[in-house]
């Protein structure tokens, strides 16, 4: 189950980037937390609070019990969203949604693999995750860190579809049953050179004539075909 954390934190009047400047040098950190029925309301917690709370959290999904100050009753929460600086790993701001105990949340919890496909381990398949999170709906007490698959009995083309996964208790997915969590697809084969190929290869380039002129081959049929030309009267009278 996802671990609750208490916190303690401060009402918030100033916004703004200079109002959060002032607070980064106090090492405070601008928060704030919205749903249920209340309006949204502006916190500030210590920067050292919410870094020790990242540091121990075995998943996405962190409840906390935010003690407010000037506020009787503590407030439970999701964090929802944490903005961190572009350079180093400083959170700039959190966001928080309020939650009830006796009301259903909907999260994304991390999908995970468990175990070695037996198609991967004994016959080289790949293992192949098509959802890395799964929707669900639950009370906060419920809430999982991550869900867990065994995929250790799945051979080369089994599948693991969203229906056949065991949902811890008080959980319900969100998700469409038919879709497919985990396959192991067949190990990719290397298509062998053709034979053809090959002996060609071996025999070595192909040799190429020269080809011969038109000219040489026309010129004698044309001298053996030609017609004789017929002799003038006068050529005649002169052989006399």
């Amino acid at each position: 189950m996802a671990k609750q954390v208490k916190l303690k934190a401060e009402r918030r009047t100033a916004t703004g980037r200079s109002a959060a400047r002032k607070l980064k040098a106090r090492g405070a950190v601008p928060a704030i937390i919205y749903g249920a029925k209340d309006k949204p309301q502006p916190l500030q917690l210590s920067a050292r609070d919410i870094h020790a709370m990242l540091s121990h959290a075995s998943g996405e999904n962190i409840l906390v019990e935010l003690e407010i100050d000037g506020e009787k009753s503590n407030r439970l929460a999701l964090v929802k969203e944490i903005q961190h600086s572009p350079v180093g790993s400083d959170v700039l701001h959190i966001d928080f949604h309020a939650v009830s105990m006796d009301e259903t949340i909907q999260a994304d919890v991390p999908l995970e693999a468990l175990g070695i496909a037996n198609g991967v381990k004994n016959f080289g398949g790949l293992l192949e995750q098509s959802l890395r999170s799964l929707a669900i709906e639950c009370f906060p007490r419920d809430l999982p860190d991550r869900i867990t698959v065994d995929v250790s009995e799945l051979n080369i083309g089994d599948s693991i579809h969203v229906r056949q996964i065991q949902l811890p208790p008080g959980v319900t997915s969100k998700v469409l049953p038919d879709l497919t969590a985990f396959s192991v697809l067949a190990p990719v084969v290397e298509e062998e050179p053709v034979v053809a190929e090959a002996e060609a290869a071996a025999a070595g380039p192909e040799v190429i004539k020269e080809k011969k002129e038109e000219g040489e081959t026309a010129a004698p049929a044309a001298k053996e075909t030609a017609p004789k030309e017929k002799a003038t009267p006068r050529e005649k009278e002169q052989k006399k």
